[in-house]
């Protein structure tokens, strides 16, 4: 696309929206399992069109959530955490429980204060428990 030069003078090229990279980027669809969470979310869509507006409307602002939630950590503090969260999937009702779940775990390691990860995990609203845990991967 052309549009006239900063000078008024001859024309310049604008650069597209896109990269060649991103357009040629192939997704697809995929069959995807709509568990209760997901069955409520969409309860009142229509059609498939809509119904993905609304899911990638969802995980665009989730992303936003994770990007700016979260808390500060030291290494030992993660370490505790992931070893609570190696019992797999975490519900929010588990999430919630982690500073009770850091006073009660039998893990202990160099520079670990329990009560002060607990302290810090009360104080933290539910947004920055949730980017914790995604952020230790679970």
């Amino acid at each position: 696309m052309y549009v006239p030069d900063q000078d008024g003078g001859g024309l310049g090229e604008i650069a597209p929206a896109l990269t060649p990279a991103e357009r040629s980027r192939k997704i697809g669809k995929t069959s995807i399992f709509f568990g209760p969470p997901l069955a409520v979310l969409a309860a009142d869509q229509k059609n498939t069109m809509e119904i993905s507006g609304k899911l990638n409307r969802t995980a665009e602002r989730y992303l936003e959530i994770l990007r700016y939630h979260g808390l500060e950590l030291s290494e030992p503090e993660r370490l505790c955490l992931a070893h609570i969260c190696h019992i797999g999937f975490m519900s929010p009702l588990e999430i919630r429980e982690l500073p009770y779940e850091v006073r009660m775990t039998p893990f202990e390691c160099a520079g670990l204060d329990k009560d002060a990860l607990a302290l810090k995990l009360e104080s933290a609203s539910f947004a920055d428990l949730v980017a914790v845990v995604e952020s230790i991967g679970f």
